[in-house]
């Protein structure tokens, strides 16, 4: 890492949300609380979240709307399409300041914490052109409490003591932070049903973008089973409760 650089002043966050009706209003209201930490205040970052309303048939778009995000809408019933969508739409209302933005994304079932965008600009700051973060799962009605241990087993599996830093192997689009300017370099998120996330951060790999993998500031994602993307994190759950049943992952 070449050392500090200038934070940036603006950001970009994305969510992609396909029928996001009854869990949307939350997790904008986080992420408004997010935006108005007094760091962010402090150094005058601009906020623009960004809701990719993909193939709704509910009121995802108006409660958007209602929370005070932009809307982009599309019918593509692609996630990747979808989180390319709302970052572009975010990056066209920034203007001139979209090249040295930050873009960070996120889900419509996810809670994320009042530090998490503070965070990510501190990490900008430190010279990170990209921030993989993790998750917790929360309780849901559809999720045994077999099968989150399990979970967890399989998540946590080689995480070094408290005391230490966890350099660890997953990426979430649910908890992520790029640099506009790598982000554009390796052309943003692919149209991809499913997995959009692990092919952005193979391509900034690619590039040689500097990556950092924290546990630091996890965001809270919903531990319902029933997936809005097509093999999302509610299929591996579901992959997981058959796994406790025959024994093998499909």
């Amino acid at each position: 890492m070449n050392g500090p650089v200038t934070a940036p002043a603006a950001l970009v966050v994305a969510v992609p949300a396909h029928n996001e009706e009854a869990a949307l209003p939350a997790a904008l209201r986080a992420l408004h609380t997010a935006a108005r930490q007094p760091e962010l205040l402090a150094r005058r970052v601009r906020v623009v979240t960004v809701v990719a309303a993909d193939a709704c048939s509910d009121g995802t778009a108006a409660q958007a709307r209602r929370h005070g995000a932009h809307v982009v809408e599309l019918a593509r019933r692609n996630v990747g399409a979808a989180r390319a969508a709302a970052v572009a739409h975010g990056l066209d209302l920034l203007g001139p300041a979209a090249g040295r933005a930050w873009i960070a994304t996120t889900d419509a079932d996810t809670l994320v914490p009042a530090a998490w965008l503070t965070h990510q600009v501190e990490q900008a700051a430190a010279g990170w052109d990209c921030v993989l973060g993790t998750i917790r799962v929360a309780p849901h009605p559809t999720l045994s409490a077999a099968v989150a241990q399990r979970h967890r087993s399989l998540y946590f599996a080689g995480r070094p003591a408290r005391d230490r830093a966890w350099d660890h192997p997953h990426v979430h689009g649910a908890n992520l932070g790029v640099a506009a300017d790598a982000y554009l370099r390796v052309r943003g998120f692919p149209a991809l049903p499913h997995s959009e996330d692990h092919a952005l951060a193979a391509a900034l790999e690619r590039v040689g973008a500097r990556i950092l993998r924290t546990d630091r500031c996890p965001v809270l994602t919903s531990g319902r089973t029933d997936s809005r993307a097509v093999h999302g994190f509610g299929t591996y759950l579901q992959d997981l409760a058959l796994a406790s049943t025959t024994g093998r992952l499909r």
